[in-house]
């Protein structure tokens, strides 16, 4: 790389494929103090001890005042990175700031400091050139056994250069149009500091640009660099060589040891002759990833274009310990206490198949409730539980068919009812593809539901049906993308159901970036339900729909909004709609806060009354990220709390993951 100066010319090199242009010459030290904030340069680390055999030194830096600058020349300098490591003799030490001074200019114009200057002296004596060596040696030496040798680096950075214009060519001269180079992957806002992370940035920009239109061998060929000394700006210009236009070609996978290799294939919806994008690799790595025993999964592409012109795709996966036990805690100061355990077998048979099984005890803790319900005559002590084992066997006969299969028994113990039931489901997934499917079966239930309403024993056959859409990005986290989910069950009477009802759920949740790092999320729920065909009091009240939670309008009691009833108790509804809105700001990396607003409630007709009061509740959330998703701290308020129902002015949430 060439770097072209107007207003006056200086000297440019390229290392490393980053763009560093040093400028050396002799510069008078500054008086300001040292810029020493964190003692890394010696002021709060213990001194080194005179020696015979060796010159140990003490190294001071001045003249910058921008932390970031600090960090770098600290991680550049090589009298600063070897301090500890103590030179032989003066030639040793002077040797060191040598190069310092070749180095640390460097430094500057990688942070847009290209007029920079440095100076360094060893005990008094400045290094410039040949002719000073042995006079700094000398002064080096004379500290021998004595006390350590004052090292002085003076700094004047000189005005931050900013950018100016950024072009891009093809190998013949000629600009791209917009259609191909959007203007906001060369556009220039005022002020931009023209460092070298930031152009190479703007390059990766522009390379990814060229793949994600289908060129997978897109590449720079050259970097053209102006530096403006007069105006104190950089214009650069980018050459660039598309490649040739590929689709994807044949998938090669490997590491399928004890896993039926046809199962990840199912796994794996591109196709040869798919248009290629790096959107489509990033797909058959998250795609694939769902397969329960496999660890890592790396996908990457051919180093040349098959004799079709097709880039060829490499899957390479390596598999983990099938044997999975894992214990999680929740609590709400509303809803109480509660403890899960499962185990889990991620390649029962080594045809991918997952079974879990799922223990959940919990108690209401301070419950709102418990006089109501004694007066009602319901049966509980605020304790349930469930117990439950999923078998899923992926890919039948290499199809992208999933045989799922479901069975449960437990207590549900709620603020104002309590269920005993057992029961079980069976049914076909169909992966149209990594972000869409669809769901039918059979599923049965049978039990005894108690509320202020009465007993109503109860037996449900249906055969529910489901699709569900997940775009997103992240499961726990996601920061773009849509999800939905919808599903009906008709229980027939002629099955043998009893009540005869009809149920349908759906939700949807938008999550969409503000910000190119995405540090600011906004994010949105909406859900719906609605039972037909009996009424109210002969629906089992766990059939029934509640809003209310830490994962429905939070501040109020779980499951504790809608109609009311005898002892004014919740009885549930027929239908529900609630939503939720909030932003999720990355304060840091780790820290986070998310301000929300909630509304719902469930309604006593088959669909929702919006003559009926709908519930609202805000909230100011704390989010701390980890690895393994966000930890999430809820403050929630009601913000139209209802005299006589028992809801408490404020309720905190503490789970993993996001509200929704």
């Amino acid at each position: 790389m060439r770097l072209h100066r107007v207003g006056r010319a200086r000297r440019g090199l390229a290392r490393a494929g980053l763009l560093l242009v040093a400028s050396c010459g002799a510069v008078h030290p500054q008086s300001a103090a040292a810029f020493d904030p964190f003692g890394l340069f010696g002021a709060e680390e213990e001194p080194l001890a005179p020696r015979a055999d060796a010159l140990p030194y003490g190294v001071k830096l001045s003249g910058a005042d921008d932390e970031d600058l600090l960090t770098a020349l600290q991680d550049t300098s090589t009298l600063h990175r070897l301090r500890k490591e103590v030179p032989s003799d003066g030639d040793g030490l002077v040797r060191r700031a040598e190069a310092d001074l070749r180095r640390l200019p460097e430094a500057m114009s990688g942070f847009g400091y290209y007029a920079g200057r440095v100076s360094i002296r060893v005990d008094g004596v400045p290094i410039a050139g040949e002719a000073s060596i042995a006079a700094a040696a000398r002064a080096a030496e004379a500290s021998r056994n004595r006390g350590l040798v004052p090292v002085k680096i003076a700094l004047d950075p000189g005005p931050l250069y900013t950018l100016r214009a950024i072009k891009v060519r093809d190998a013949k001269g000629r600009p791209f149009t917009d259609e191909v180079l959007p203007a906001s992957l060369t556009r220039v806002d005022d002020e931009v500091p023209a460092r070298s992370a930031t152009v190479l940035a703007r390059e990766a920009r522009i390379v990814d640009r060229f793949r994600a239109l289908g060129h997978p061998r897109a590449r720079i060929v050259s970097r053209d660099p102006v530096v403006d000394d007069t105006a104190h700006v950089m214009d650069v210009t980018f050459t660039v060589d598309p490649g040739p236009l590929a689709a994807l070609g044949e998938v090669s996978l490997s590491g399928t040891e004890g896993i039926d290799p046809a199962v990840v294939r199912s796994f794996i919806y591109a196709e040869p002759g798919d248009p290629y994008a790096p959107r489509a690799l990033s797909d058959i790595r998250r795609s694939v990833a769902k397969v329960g025993g496999l660890g890592s999964v790396r996908v990457r592409e051919g180093k040349d274009l098959d004799a079709a012109g097709n880039l060829p795709i490499f899957v390479e996966v390596t598999e983990r310990e099938r044997n999975l036990i894992g214990v999680s805690a929740r609590y709400s100061t509303v809803d109480g206490p509660g403890i899960r355990a499962y185990y889990a077998n991620r390649n029962l048979f080594g045809g991918g198949e997952t079974l879990r099984i799922d223990a959940d005890i919990y108690y209401l803790g301070n419950d709102l409730y418990a006089t109501q319900r004694k007066l009602a005559g319901i049966d509980s002590n605020g304790l349930g539980g469930r117990l439950s084992a999923t078998f899923v066997k992926p890919a039948l006969w290499g199809t992208r068919n999933d045989l799922v299969a479901n069975v449960f028994a437990g207590r549900e113990a709620q603020q104002s009812y309590v269920t005993d039931a057992a029961g079980g489901l069976v049914g076909i997934r169909h992966r149209f593809s990594d972000t869409f499917f669809a769901q039918a079966g059979i599923e049965g239930q049978a039990g005894r539901s108690q509320d202020a309403l009465g007993k109503v024993d109860y037996r449900l056959v249906g055969v529910p049906v489901s699709v569900s859409y997940d775009s997103t990005d992240n499961l726990l986290d996601p920061t773009e993308g849509v999800r939905l989910t919808a599903s009906a069950t008709p229980y027939a009477g002629f099955l043998g159901s009893d009540p005869s009802i009809f149920v349908a759920k759906a939700q949807g949740s938008t999550y969409y970036a503000l910000d190119d790092e995405a540090r600011t999320i906004l994010a949105g729920r909406l859900g719906f339900g609605s039972i037909a065909g009996a009424g109210i009091e002969d629906i089992p009240a766990n059939i029934r729909f509640f809003a209310g939670g830490g994962g429905s309008v939070r501040g109020f009691p779980y499951r504790t909004l809608g109609p009311r009833g005898p002892f004014n108790l919740p009885i549930g509804g027929r239908s529900l709609l609630e939503a939720s809105v909030e932003a999720r700001i990355k304060l840091t990396d780790t820290i986070g806060v998310v301000p929300f607003f909630d509304a719902g409630t469930a309604f006593a007709g088959s669909l929702p009354d919006f003559n009926e009061r709908i519930r609202y509740a805000a909230g100011i959330g704390l989010r701390y990220y980890t690895a393994i998703g966000p930890i999430r701290v809820d403050l929630a308020f009601p913000l139209d709390r209802i005299k006589g129902n028992r809801e408490r002015p404020v309720a905190l949430y503490i789970s993993l993951g996001q509200a929704f």
